[in-house]
């Protein structure tokens, strides 16, 4: 028979293994949360990722570290990501490469966008269609109404072939009804440049790779991509607008995880990333590289994603793009 202390100490024993898994859940994070870049240190994806995961930290109570892993078109990043225990502890900071490299890619190292789970949308980045100070188009309407009435004639450069940029511009052709001459370039500095040198009509780039040019009067913003005017450029319409209704398109940042982390691990991290987004300075510092708050939670992040692969698809196979 088990004297009184003896029984104290079963006794706590079983208590003690009766919340150890509670214990084990409530511990997330255990350890610093790391956010790996598919990008180089240094560039928009890079920057956001340290201002976010800094205020993160905060509300985590754990670092949150910035890895980068360029390469590969992002493939090298989301395979390493995907590979990764799902334990709430890496993270995948992705754009809209995730969703195009899930279509155009039939042999990808992980099972596209099935192999993650969704956990915040964070900001996207407004696209801007704009021409030379000089050019004779005016106003959207008048692009596209000269494109509309000799198609094949006016050209249009993005960043690309296959990219977030190029699949707009296949958008707004199918849904303007206009054909443009598209003029792939190695980046958005060099497409616009090659606007600024009148060797292409339009440039259809992110603001922040224009806005210097925009201010000195350089070059004339027609429309923006968003459903919404923005506030740096209240007067110019969206192309939704402007009469094709229902466009949009813009480049977008979020957060995944690998598939099966844990709904916890992945509310916590979402929490995070929403204060983070609600900081006011976080917020100024954002929009001084080009990026604007565009939250989502889980849900409608992974409804977002679900929504984007569908639309990028028909496009792609639309217009044959190839990888």
């Amino acid at each position: 028979m088990l004297n009184r202390r003896e029984l104290l100490a079963a006794g706590a024993a079983a208590a003690a293994s009766t919340f150890a898994p509670a214990a084990l859940a409530q511990a997330f994070p255990s350890r610093p949360v790391k956010i790996v870049v598919p990008w180089t240190a240094g560039g928009t994806g890079d920057i956001q990722a340290r201002l976010i995961g800094q205020h993160m930290s905060q509300t985590l109570g754990q670092p949150v570290v910035v890895e980068n892993k360029p390469g590969g078109g992002t493939v090298i990043a989301t395979a390493l990501v995907a590979k990764a225990p799902a334990d709430g502890h890496t993270l995948l900071l992705m754009a809209n490469s995730f969703v195009i490299n899930a279509k155009l890619h039939a042999s990808l190292p992980y099972d596209g966008i099935r192999a993650f789970d969704s956990v915040a949308c964070l900001t996207n980045s407004p696209q801007v269609i704009a021409v030379n100070a000089a050019s004779p188009y005016k106003s959207f309407k008048d692009w596209v109404d000269a494109a509309r009435a000799k198609p094949g004639t006016i050209s249009y450069a993005t960043v690309g072939p296959a990219t977030t940029q190029h699949i707009a511009g296949e958008m707004l052709q199918r849904a303007a009804g206009i054909k443009l001459i598209y003029t792939p370039f190695g980046g958005g500095a060099p497409a616009v440049q090659a606007v600024l040198a009148g060797h292409v009509d339009t440039v259809l780039a992110n603001l922040s790779e224009m806005n210097s040019f925009l201010e000195a009067g350089k070059m004339r913003p027609l429309a923006v991509t968003t459903l919404q005017r923005l506030e740096s450029l209240k007067n110019v319409p969206t192309v939704a607008e402007s009469g094709i209704a229902g466009y949009e398109a813009a480049a977008w940042f979020g957060l995944v995880a690998p598939k099966g982390t844990p709904a916890d691990a992945v509310a916590k991290i979402a929490d995070a990333a929403r204060r983070a987004m609600a900081d006011a300075e976080v917020r100024k510092k954002l929009q001084a590289i080009g990026l604007d708050s565009y939250l989502m939670d889980p849900p409608k992040f992974a409804a977002h994603i679900a929504d984007q692969f569908a639309r990028y698809s028909k496009v792609i196979d639309e217009a044959g793009i190839k990888a």
